[in-house]
């Protein structure tokens, strides 16, 4: 039942006041000085290009796969101690690997088939703590875990080491990665690398930082409400969520990879749209490359676009004048050079207005139990980590303490959230079809001050829909705002139609330009 205006108004002054507010005090609690990423020196250039780039300097001989290794490896040290974004590493037997490599390719031990079969033969990349690495820490982000490691590879991980990639370290998560922001009790707190008083999002925070920092080429990350293009969207890079199923999330958050239904999936994360794709044929494996037709090219000009400029929900701020005036460049260059004659339509859709109660439902059908998972096997009590918290006892952080907390409120109505989740996902599959993208936008504000999102804590909706209805989305940068905040924007398409998303990434990323690093190169 629709709201009445009355309602709508009020609650829209009510976000606005609250909002700015809550800057002004953030503002000043977290004082006028930021600090940004370490200046990039013009020798090390090397960990600016991107990992097809990488791959192929590598194998045709114009770099060492040592020097490249080596340079993030540097690069990964000089700016950890602003960003703090890692959990484990930098590996330094990845140096050991990486001269292999090199002896290899230098005796001519690396025929045709082995390149072929290994796109990113040295190309480093790392990955979110909770997605095991063998031999590695595995902690979940929770101190009971702060000396576990993983004993396997988790799948993605294994898929990406098969295609040569030399893993390089692993990075921070909020607590069994639930909250928007990137903070644990064994590390502590993950900083913006525009901005160091600013969150990086999570859950794949880490990630995300040491992308836009240039100290990793390429990040694999997971996402059930958000978690890939949250830090993707607030670091200034580009992740892709990938249609659910297609990715097999064996040893991501301790998963078999077998769950039923699950809104959770693994996808990459990386400095460019054209890297992407190639990743995400790795990550899918041979046959599902055919099934979801990754090698077949999109002309673009064939597409339909649609947009969407404000969710509806009352939970949630106003959508920033800035990030309107972003989704409007893209809206603007594809109905005047992409599809001149059909334009791009605006469009609204049932249920977006209940995003997060229809996230907060389906979180509730997740396979895997939060305060089991949080309590390392054994269930927590709300109110016993409550008590504790406020008595300086507790082991967990407050955003663990608010997931706890959500169990005891009023849960969502089962027949009403499926029925709405069914028109929604109805409408949108009607809408797209076979051929058509949706824009959306990717938050209502650039990257909040930490712990901002205490105060708007539904802002995220705009991500978590998607794993609601289990469909392909990419996150675009689009520039900075006047703070020097990343933009950006969400691509979206039915299932299985991932390299349509892609594509248009790409021709973003290719018109559009907008991804601007957080450093300056000295």
């Amino acid at each position: 039942m629709a709201r009445p205006a009355v309602v709508i108004r009020f609650f829209a002054l009510l976000h606005l006041l609250i909002d700015k507010l809550l800057y002004v005090v953030m503002k000043w609690y977290w004082g006028p000085a930021k600090q940004r990423c370490p200046t990039l020196q013009r020798k090390n250039l090397i960990v600016t290009y991107s990992a097809v780039e990488l791959a192929q300097k590598i194998r045709t001989s114009q770099v060492t796969c040592y020097e490249v290794v080596s340079a993030f490896i540097d690069r990964l040290n000089e700016v950890n101690p602003l960003v703090n974004a890692v959990m484990d590493g930098p590996f330094l037997d990845a140096l050991d690997e990486a001269r292999l490599i090199d002896q290899r390719l230098k005796q001519g031990l690396i025929d045709a088939a082995e390149l072929k079969a290994k796109p990113f033969l040295g190309v480093p990349f790392t990955t979110k703590d909770s997605t095991a690495v063998k031999d590695r820490l595995h902690t979940l982000g929770i101190t009971a875990r702060r000396t576990v490691r993983a004993n396997a590879d988790a799948e993605c991980v294994r898929l990406m080491k098969e295609a040569g990639a030399i893993i390089i370290a692993t990075t921070s998560i909020p607590e069994i990665n639930r909250w928007q922001e990137t903070r644990n009790n064994i590390i502590g707190q993950t900083n913006n690398p525009y901005d160091n008083r600013r969150t990086v999002g999570g859950s794949s925070g880490g990630e995300g930082a040491l992308l836009a920092a240039c100290a990793t080429p390429v990040g694999l990350g997971t996402d059930i409400g958000g978690s890939i293009r949250m830090p993707a969207f607030y670091c200034g890079v580009y992740g892709h969520k990938p249609t659910t199923g297609i990715v097999n999330t064996r040893g991501c958050s301790l998963r078999t990879g077998r769950e039923p239904s699950t809104m959770v999936v693994a996808g990459p994360m990386t400095r460019y749209a054209t890297d992407l794709l190639p990743i995400m044929k790795v990550l899918v494996g041979p046959e599902k490359v055919i099934a979801l037709k990754f090698d077949e090219s999109t002309d673009i000009r064939k597409l339909r676009y649609f947009y969407i400029t404000e969710s509806g929900d009352i939970k949630c701020s106003a959508v920033q004048t800035t990030l309107q005036n972003a989704m409007k460049r893209v809206v603007d260059h594809f109905a005047t050079n992409v599809v001149p004659s059909a334009g791009v339509q605006p469009v609204t859709l049932t249920g977006t207005d209940r995003t997060t109660n229809m996230w907060r439902y389906w979180m509730t059908q997740e396979p895997a139990n939060f305060a089991t998972l949080l309590g390392n096997g054994k269930p927590l009590s709300p109110l016993v980590e409550l008590a504790k918290k406020l008595t300086g006892r507790s082991e967990y952080t407050m955003a663990s303490l608010y997931s706890l907390i959500d169990t005891l409120l009023p849960q969502e109505r089962e027949d009403t959230i499926r029925e709405l989740t069914r028109i929604c996902d109805q409408e949108l599959t009607d809408l797209l079809g076979d051929d058509g993208i949706l824009f959306y936008h990717s938050c209502t504000h650039t990257a909040p001050y930490h712990y901002a999102p205490f105060v708007n804590v539904y802002n995220f909706s705009y991500w978590c829909l998607f794993n609601v209805l289990h469909l392909p989305a990419t996150q675009v940068p689009l520039g900075l705002d006047a703070d020097g905040l990343p933009l950006g924007i969400q691509i979206v398409a039915t299932r299985n139609r991932d390299r349509h998303c892609l594509a248009v990434a790409e021709e973003i990323e290719r018109a559009l330009n907008g991804r601007i690093p957080p450093f300056l190169i000295d």
